[in-house]
C-alpha cells in the first residue's frame, strides 16, 4: 500500500481539497497506471453533495472521477494486455463478480456485484471505499482497463469513459441507425457526445432543445436540422416522424411531448437522471406501438468498442481543460450549464499542491 495525492470532499457541503489517499500494491492481475486526465461528469457533482442518497449514499472522504485516461506504470506478473508506457482508460468499474449471468454476457455495469471507480465498496480492503480520478494514480484489474486509441487527444478521450459509452451504448443497440431519422434531447454533456455519433452511424440527426442560440452549434456538431422544443409548430411539424430518440436531459420535462414524435415501433430511450418520476400517457405508447427505455453506461467490451469507433472516426469531447485547483469553480459552471461541453482535469496540476 502507498499514499497518493488527490482532491476529496470531507461531506456533503465542503469544498473538494488536497488531502491523500491509499492505494493498494499491484497485485499478479492489477495495472497501475498515472493519471494524466480526468473528465468531470454531473454525477460526481451529485455523488459530492449525497444528492443520490436514498439510491446511493456517499461516504466520506469521497474522491470523485470515472473519466480516466493515464499511462501505465507498472503491471502485476499476470498481466497481458498492457505493459509500462501504455496509454489507457478506466471508465465508471472497476471490478465486477465476473460469474453472474450479467458478467459473461459482457453487461458488467448490471452485475450485482459491481465496483464502482469511486463510492463503493472496496473489496481489496485498502479503504472502506473506492477513490475515483481526482488523484495522482490508480490500481485496477486488468479486465477493466482500455486501450486508447493513439491518433486521439488525451483531455478529449476522459469524457468519452462515461459520456461516450452512455450515448454510444443505446444507439448502438438500438440497431443499424443509417438513413434513420434519430433525435437528441439536449445539448450538453451527453447531448452532444450523441450528435456525433448519431452523424457517424449515418443517421439523419435533429437536436431538440430550448435555446434558439444552440442551434449553430449543434449543425457544427453534426446536426442536419434542429428544433425548438418550446415551439409548437415546429414540434407539430416533425410529429410522427422519427425512428429513435436519445433523451439526455437530467431535469423534469414532458416527456410524452417526444413520445408523439416518434414513428411506428420508434423508441425514446432516457439516459438522462430526473430526480422526480416523470409521467407517461399510455396512449403515447399504444397508439404507434412506441417504446420507452433506459440505457445504464456500457460494459467493458462494448467500452473498448466505443473507443475504437471514435478512434476509426476521430470522435471525442469537446472539452475545456482545467488545472484540479479550479474543480469547485468547474462544479459551479456546471450547475449553470456554464461549459461547451465537458470540463477535462489536467491531472499534472496537481503536482503543484
Amino acid at each position: 500500500m502507498h499514499q497518493i495525492k488527490a482532491y476529496s470532499a470531507a461531506n456533503a457541503t465542503a469544498p473538494l481539497a488536497v488531502t491523500t489517499i491509499p492505494r493498494r500494491a499491484t497485485t499478479a492481475s492489477d495495472v497501475r497506471i498515472e493519471i494524466l486526465f480526468c473528465g468531470i461528469c454531473h454525477s460526481d457533482l451529485h455523488t459530492v453533495r449525497d444528492e443520490w442518497h436514498s439510491v446511493m449514499p456517499t461516504t466520506y472522504p469521497c474522491v470523485p472521477g470515472h473519466e480516466i485516461v493515464g499511462r501505465v506504470t507498472q503491471v502485476g506478473a499476470a498481466v497481458t494486455k498492457f505493459k509500462s508506457g501504455d496509454i489507457v482508460g478506466v471508465g465508471c468499474l472497476v471490478d465486477s463478480d465476473h460469474s453472474c449471468p450479467n458478467c459473461h454476457d459482457h453487461q458488467e455495469q448490471f452485475c450485482r456485484n459491481a465496483t464502482f471507480t469511486y463510492n463503493s465498496p472496496d473489496k481489496h480492503q485498502t479503504a472502506p471505499v473506492t477513490y475515483g480520478g481526482y488523484s495522482e494514480s490508480i490500481v485496477v484489474d486488468e479486465s477493466f482497463v482500455l486501450r486508447v486509441p493513439a491518433n486521439l487527444e488525451l483531455a478529449g478521450v476522459a469524457p468519452l469513459l462515461c459520456a461516450g459509452i452512455t450515448t454510444y451504448s443505446p444507439m448502438r443497440r438500438w440497431g443499424d441507425l443509417k438513413g434513420k431519422k434519430v433525435g437528441v434531447v439536449g445539448l450538453g454533456g451527453l447531448g452532444h457526445m450523441g450528435v456525433k455519433f448519431a452523424r457517424a452511424f449515418g443517421a439523419h440527426v435533429v437536436v431538440f432543445t430550448t435555446s434558439p442560440g444552440k442551434k449553430a452549434d449543434a449543425l457544427r456538431l453534426g446536426a442536419h436540422e434542429t428544433i425548438i422544443s418550446t415551439n409548437s409548430e415546429e414540434m407539430k411539424q416533425h410529429a410522427g416522424s422519427f425512428n429513435f430518440i436519445l433523451d439526455t436531459i437530467a431535469a423534469e420535462h414532458d416527456l410524452n411531448a417526444y413520445l408523439n414524435m416518434l414513428g411506428r415501433d420508434g423508441n425514446l430511450t432516457l439516459v438522462g437522471a430526473p430526480e422526480k418520476p416523470l409521467a407517461i400517457s399510455a396512449f403515447a405508447l399504444l397508439f404507434g406501438r412506441r417504446s420507452l427505455s433506459g440505457s445504464l453506461i456500457g460494459g467493458i467490451r462494448e467500452t473498448q468498442e466505443m473507443l475504437d469507433f471514435c478512434g476509426a472516426h476521430n470522435i471525442t469531447s469537446d472539452v475545456e481543460v482545467l488545472p484540479i485547483q479550479k474543480v469547485n469553480e468547474a462544479y459551479a459552471r456546471m450547475v449553470r450549464s456554464d461549459v461547451k461541453y465537458r470540463f477535462s482535469i489536467d491531472m499534472a496540476s496537481l503536482k503543484s499542491d
